[in-house]
C-alpha cells in the first residue's frame, strides 16, 4: 500500500509540474508569434494612427532607422547628416492581420515618388522606405511594389527603399501618440503639409476603409 500512495503522489507531482511549465512557456510561446516590421513615410506623428488603428496591431512606435549615428536626439535627426529616417515599428500579429494589409496602409499613407521628402518636409529623414525584418516580407514588399508601379495610379517611379532593418531607435516619450496628447497641432500640421489633401486626391474614401 505505502508503495502504491508513493506512486500515486508522484504521478500527482509529475502532472502539476507538467502543467505549471506549460502555463509558463504560454506567454513566451504566444510573444514569438508575433512579427516587426519598420516603416518611414515621413513625419512619424502621421504614421501612427494608420497602423494603431489596424486591428491585430499590438504596437506602433515612433522612432529612427538607417543611419550611423548611435542613439541620436530628434534635434540631430531634424538637421540631417544622421542618415537615419523618421519610422514608426509596427509589432503586429499574423494570425490576425496579414502583411499585405499594412503594406496597403502604408503606400495609402505616403506619397511613393518623391525622394527626401514627404509633402511640406525636406531632407533624407524624410524619406518613405520599407525595413524589412524578414525574407518573406522583402518578397511581399517587393511584389506590392511592383503592383503598385504597374497599377497606372502614379505618373512617376516609385522610390521608396526596400532596406533590411537595422538598429531603431525609439523617439523622445513626447513623440510618442503625439496625435493623442496634441490632437489640435497634429491635425493643422497634417493639413497645413498638404498630406491629407494628396491622400484624398489619390485614394478618396478608400482611404478612410484602411
Amino acid at each position: 500500500m505505502k508503495q502504491i500512495a508513493i506512486f500515486i503522489f508522484s504521478f500527482f507531482i509529475l502532472i502539476a509540474t507538467l502543467f505549471a511549465e506549460a502555463n509558463m512557456t504560454q506567454p513566451d510561446q504566444e510573444k514569438s508569434a508575433l512579427e516587426t516590421i519598420t516603416f518611414a513615410g515621413g513625419c512619424f506623428w502621421c504614421m501612427e494612427p494608420p497602423f494603431e488603428n489596424l486591428e491585430g496591431v499590438v504596437s506602433v512606435t515612433s522612432g529612427y532607422m538607417g543611419g550611423h549615428v548611435k542613439n541620436p536626439t530628434y534635434e540631430q535627426v531634424c538637421e540631417g547628416g544622421t542618415g537615419h529616417a523618421e519610422v514608426v515599428q509596427v509589432v503586429y500579429d499574423p494570425s490576425r492581420i496579414g502583411f499585405e494589409k499594412l503594406l496597403k496602409v502604408f503606400w495609402m499613407n505616403i506619397d511613393p515618388t518623391t525622394v527626401n521628402q514627404q509633402f511640406a518636409d525636406h531632407g533624407d529623414q524624410y524619406r518613405t522606405a520599407i525595413f524589412y525584418h524578414t525574407e518573406e516580407q522583402k518578397r511581399l514588399a517587393e511584389t506590392s511594389k511592383a503592383q503598385l508601379a504597374a497599377s497606372g495610379r502614379f505618373n512617376k517611379p516609385i522610390v521608396t527603399e526596400m532596406t533590411a532593418a537595422g538598429d531603431f531607435y525609439p523617439a523622445e516619450n513626447y513623440h510618442q501618440d503625439y496625435y493623442k496628447k496634441n490632437p489640435y497641432r497634429y491635425k493643422f500640421y497634417r493639413i497645413a503639409s498638404g498630406r491629407d489633401l494628396y491622400i484624398h486626391k489619390k485614394w478618396g474614401t478608400e482611404a478612410k476603409e484602411h
